[in-house]
């Protein structure tokens, strides 16, 4: 099966490709990126494993995730799609970021219903969900944008950093669009 591509008047989601290396350390080392996004590296061979992660959810069939680029010149802006895809209960858990110097300018807001679609049309998704750390409010304020509905909070129910931190749980589900 090929690859996806989604296109806007001004972003195009396509397949990461180890070109895309550099852009996404230069993401995924930065510190206030990654400071909720749970995953940090340090040197670009340790990135190396997450383009492996993008490429093998797509093999394994337990996700599909896009890198978001202009659609005029190609800059990259970061990456989104699903992980943790259910065939059997018909669902998956949306993710997203962008680099710093793509931020408020509604890329999230244009790309995010794109992949809703694609998920509820293409892989006959029922449900998205989304956990957001709490203390996150930025991405809270874009799950309210969305029309994600607020399902409750899971208390002090994973440790980061030596520290434990509450969940939000986040859901969209077919019958809502």
């Amino acid at each position: 099966m090929e690859f996806p591509i989604i296109k806007t008047d001004r972003l195009l989601l396509r397949q990461f490709t180890g070109t895309d290396l550099k852009d996404v350390y230069r993401g995924l080392s930065d510190p206030i990126i990654t400071k909720y996004y749970g995953i940090s590296y340090q040197s670009l061979e340790a990135t190396k494993e997450q383009l492996k992660f993008f490429a093998d959810l797509e093999k394994n069939g337990t996700g599909i995730w896009w890198a978001i680029c202009s659609l005029h010149d190609g800059t990259f802006y970061g990456g989104a799609g699903f992980n943790n895809l259910s065939k059997a209960h018909r669902k998956a858990e949306i993710g997203f970021w962008l680099l710093q110097d793509a931020w408020h300018k509604g890329m999230i807001q244009e790309v995010v219903p794109l992949i809703f679609t694609y998920g509820f049309s293409n892989l006959n998704l029922h449900r998205i969900e989304a956990f957001v750390e709490s203390e996150n409010t930025a991405c809270k304020n874009t799950m309210r944008q969305l029309n994600f509905i607020h399902e409750g909070t899971m208390r002090d129910c994973e440790i980061k950093n030596g520290e434990l931190i509450s969940l939000d749980i986040y859901s969209k589900l077919k019958t809502d669009i």
